[in-house]
């Protein structure tokens, strides 16, 4: 794939014309206000018929499931949600002017969703996923905690602790995209059977918003992605039955561990789609501020500094854009990246992203450093792209050792 195809395009100006009516006139309340993000993403499902298509395939996929589990041969394969394209769009378009929309959608009806399809049993997936799917429910997958960063398994506190047929939830985590108003939490702990810490399993629970126990704090302050909520979580002996424990059993795959690693896969392979939003915005801008900001008796495009800096940009761009093509063609052909490759994905663009924005805002000069520009806000938001699913660093680990294994 090389191109957009002209289904692609329509689409692409579909979510131009609802950004435009819907998101651009209260984007400043999304960014700068409290106006959290869901409702208007509730309206972007309604009017594309996302909810309805989500709605349908999910009842179809689980009624496969079922006729599976009961024994009954079926020929035809799980179908899929269609050509990539038309997911990545979306996020691409979402992220030229409010990337955090998307780091909330995609937590809700990507990451939670897909812990619980993955390990969960079908009475689980019937329960909680659906709601999710169709942003009827928010959710939050709930794994870092104040002292565990990039070592999220190594340095885990919070802990699971048998009690009968129940388990007692105790501990703490930060940095929760949705954290605030998640209606539906993917709680990671350690299961505590006294052993070492390091030997504990990795088990994985689905609470729910209001839980005894369960406090939801206010949305944190935070340099960028402002119309994405982020907030921690506390839990103080809270008591689950076996029915929350993803999949209903403690014999998870290498402790669990291999499910948060395909979530975490899963997040790497959208971050480039988000990147190449903010950087296509970004060369929209300054081409156009190139053309008419006027200094030294010329327009600044007529400077070669200033070339230089645009056709950095656009490399970033080409680079990027075949990288997002290139999921999109492995999406069709049924297949995905290894989790090294999608570590490259997500290093090389947000690495891109993050250059880029910076660039625009140098070029902009001292009024890219004012709010009322644009490119403002896409340096900050571009800069966490480098720190969440993983910081640069640990996706140059996670391709080094596939390298050298």
């Amino acid at each position: 794939m090389h191109e957009w195809s002209d289904e692609h395009q329509m689409l692409r100006q579909a979510m131009k014309d609802f950004i435009a009516k819907e998101i651009l006139p209260i984007k400043e309340d999304l960014e700068h206000g409290d106006l959290p993000p869901y409702d208007t993403l509730r309206k972007l499902f309604a009017t594309f018929g996302m909810d309805e298509m989500a709605r349908s395939t999910f009842r179809r996929r689980i009624e496969r499931e079922r006729a599976v589990a009961a024994g009954e041969v079926v020929d035809e394969p799980v179908e899929s949600f269609g050509d990539p394209g038309f997911t990545l769009i979306p996020i691409i378009e979402l992220s030229r002017h409010c990337p955090g929309m998307v780091t909330a959608m995609g937590v809700s009806m990507g990451l939670t969703a897909s812990a619980i399809s993955a390990k969960g049993t079908i009475a689980q997936k019937e329960r909680w996923v659906e709601p999710l799917l169709t942003m009827e429910k928010i959710g939050a997958w709930a794994i870092t905690e104040p002292n565990s960063g990039s070592d999220a398994f190594g340095s885990m506190q919070a802990t699971a602790r048998r009690d009968g047929d129940e388990y007692i939830l105790n501990g703490s985590k930060t940095f929760i995209t949705n954290g605030p108003y998640a209606d539906t939490i993917v709680f990671i702990a350690k299961l505590d059977e006294g052993n070492p810490p390091a030997e504990r399993k990795i088990l994985s629970f689905v609470l729910d918003a209001g839980t005894a126990g369960l406090e939801q704090s206010k949305p944190l302050r935070k340099m960028g992605m402002h119309s994405s909520p982020t907030g921690e979580l506390f839990l103080a002996d809270v008591r689950v039955g076996r029915d929350r424990l993803i999949g209903e059993t403690e014999e998870v795959a290498k402790g669990g561990r291999e499910g948060a690693k395909a979530t975490f896969q899963q997040e790497r392979s959208g971050v480039a789609a988000m990147a190449l939003g903010i950087i296509e915005q970004c060369l929209e801008v300054c081409v156009e501020y190139a053309k008419n900001r006027v200094q030294f008796g010329q327009p600044i495009g007529e400077f070669q500094l200033i070339q230089q800096k645009l056709a950095i940009m656009e490399v970033a761009r080409m680079n990027v854009s075949n990288l997002v093509f290139r999921t999109i063609e492995l999406g069709q052909a049924g297949r995905s990246m290894s989790f090294a490759e999608a570590s490259a994905m997500k290093l090389y663009s947000a690495q891109a992203a993050t250059a880029v924005a910076l660039e625009a805002v140098q070029l902009h000069g001292g009024n890219g450093y004012m709010a009322e520009f644009q490119v403002e806000q896409l340096a900050r938001d571009a800069k966490v792209l480098q720190i969440y699913a993983g910081t640069d660093e640990i996706q140059t680990t996670a391709i080094a050792k596939a390298l050298l294994a």
